[in-house]
């Protein structure tokens, strides 16, 4: 920024102007730093370069930030701790990985990320996990809570979900059809209709065959049971946070 150390406060531009209002802040040395949507007036490229650099600086200087963002990918990118709040309420609090692959509840699963969340009816405890049934189709959900029974949600990422030939048999494959696929540059969404009548997204990354997958195309989704969860279905519950909770100076 010293190339515009001669220029009005007017005639920078937005992210010119909250990097000016982050170094104001950080030269007080506060112990905890709150930054309510940082990035939110760059561009797509320079706000993801900046997520970096912006960690790394929290690293360097040893102090907590609370970051506040709509961005899940950025929430993911930036912080050692998450809190997924509803309406003034906190859902889950955790670290990046264990919010996004081990959702509390249908909110954070559906918040958090892209996810495939959808009605079910859960039958109890099985080997390996929850029994689960989806239309007609029987499911082993290995993840979750595996003794709910009646109304219940099931959820697995996109990039969880294998496409199989059409006809494969075995655990967790129901037929469907492949309704359109969006070429994303490193992945192929492929959006599938199943033969249960859930619409569902498969993340497949590109090896060069951007062609594999053709709407109409008859194929077989696969739910591996260690990537398929369950959800007991009891709505948004309040997380219980201990009063004399407190971050480290090395949290973000």
């Amino acid at each position: 920024m010293s190339a515009f150390a001669d220029r009005r406060p007017s005639q920078l531009s937005g992210g010119q102007q909250q990097r000016v209002a982050l170094a104001r802040a950080l030269i007080l040395n506060p112990k905890v730093l709150l930054l309510d949507e940082p990035l939110g007036a760059l561009d797509a490229k320079l706000r993801k370069r900046l997520q970096i650099e912006l960690k790394a600086l929290q690293e360097r200087v040893g102090i907590t930030f609370i970051y506040v963002t709509h961005d899940q990918e950025e929430a993911l990118t930036m912080s050692d701790r998450i809190a997924v709040m509803s309406q003034g309420r906190v859902e889950q609090v955790g670290p990046p990985k264990e919010i996004y692959e081990e959702p509390a509840t249908a909110y954070v699963a559906d918040f958090l990320g892209v996810s495939n969340l959808m009605d079910a009816r859960a039958a109890g405890v099985t080997s390996g996990g929850c029994r689960v049934h989806l239309g007609e189709f029987e499911l082993v959900a290995g993840q979750g809570d595996a003794d709910t029974s009646g109304d219940a949600k099931i959820t697995i990422r996109p990039e969880r979900v294998d496409i199989d030939a059409q006809g494969m048999s075995g655990e967790n494959r129901i037929p469907a059809i492949v309704e359109r696929v969006v070429y994303v540059g490193s992945t192929l969404q492929v959006i599938l209709h199943l033969a249960s009548g859930q619409t569902i997204q498969a993340w497949v990354p590109n090896d060069g065959d951007v062609d594999a997958y053709r709407s109409g195309d008859a194929v077989t989704a696969h739910f591996p049971r260690e990537a398929l969860r369950v959800l007991a279905d009891l709505g948004a519950e309040l997380v219980d946070v201990d009063p004399d909770f407190e971050l480290s100076t090395d949290e973000a």
